[in-house]
């Protein structure tokens, strides 16, 4: 897989840390370990792929720039590598179904948006 950016630094790829230590792994960068507190943490692009834990459906959001696409389906999935990530979702998307990440412009900003990824054997 070639690697890119992480989407929270202008890339198309959802970035996270695992700890050499303890093997902990988190979601969001950090300079050390939540876990154990170790300064040297890797960073590793994800696959991608999750499964959806939880929904939404918003009706009430909290700008005008999200007001305008209301309502919108929000999601948190357990990405494969053992991380969990909130993010927005294809209309229809269960708890449950797996999907697949792909970093879009939502209301003039980069964010994860989920797809049923009906590629998963």
């Amino acid at each position: 897989m070639s690697e890119t950016l992480d989407w929270t630094r202008g890339g198309t790829a959802l970035h996270y840390q695992q700890c050499p230590s303890c093997h902990h792994l988190w979601y969001f960068e950090r300079d050390f370990c939540p876990a154990c507190g170790h300064t040297a943490p890797t960073s590793q692009q994800a696959s991608g792929r999750g499964v959806v834990h939880a929904t939404t459906l918003v009706h009430r959001a909290p700008s005008d720039e999200f007001r305008a696409i209301v309502p919108y389906q929000m999601v948190l999935v357990d990405m494969a590598e053992g991380f969990r990530v909130m993010g927005h979702a294809q209309p229809g998307v269960a708890i449950g179904d797996a999907v697949r990440c792909e970093v879009r412009q939502i209301a003039g900003r980069a964010v994860p948006y989920f797809l049923k990824d009906d590629h998963v054997a």
